[in-house]
């Protein structure tokens, strides 16, 4: 009871910075706060035995630095899905539902670069869902309730963004 307590309390922290990138229209800005959000990510998924989710978000911080720094070079998403694919595969522990964080993180590999901060939060309300589903099957009940309000922030900062350009 105390470690599904703990993970959640720290997930709540994750989450509480999963919401704050999701309202921001910055794409550096969105980068690093969502860096800050996975480390807590991964203290809370190895907490509560949500391996592939921890594997997941420990290569993802790397990934969100190179980002940052505009360094995500063809070569590097490669490294960075094939280690994904491999070390959560390894240690998936929960059969289909340990395959979607993977499926998170390559789509979101493949397609972070985008310069676009429509396309980029388009990208964030997919994996939020697929997420969403994962967060649950590990009992990161906090992280589910923040998925679920961090896609509809997105898509209501999607929604603002298209108003402000039509005018």
């Amino acid at each position: 009871m105390l470690q599904l307590l703990l993970g959640n309390i720290i997930a709540l922290i994750a989450s509480i910075l999963m919401v704050i990138s999701s309202s921001l229209k910055d794409r550096k800005k969105i980068i690093y706060v969502q860096t800050i959000q996975i480390l807590f990510y991964t203290i809370s998924d190895l907490i509560l035995g949500g391996y592939t989710g921890a594997i997941i978000n420990a290569i993802s911080l790397v990934r969100n630095i190179l980002s940052y720094k505009e360094k995500l070079t063809t070569p590097w998403k490669a490294t960075i899905i094939i280690l994904s694919v491999l070390l959560s595969l390894y240690f998936n522990n929960l059969g289909f539902l340990g395959l979607l964080p993977i499926i998170s993180t390559v789509t979101f590999t493949l397609f972070m670069n985008v310069k676009s901060t429509i396309k980029l939060k388009l990208l964030i309300i997919f994996t939020m869902v697929l997420w969403l589903i994962y967060d649950i099957a590990i009992k990161s009940y906090t992280s589910a309730a923040f998925d679920f309000f961090s896609a509809i922030a997105n898509i209501v900062t999607l929604i603002q963004i298209k108003v402000k350009n039509r005018y």
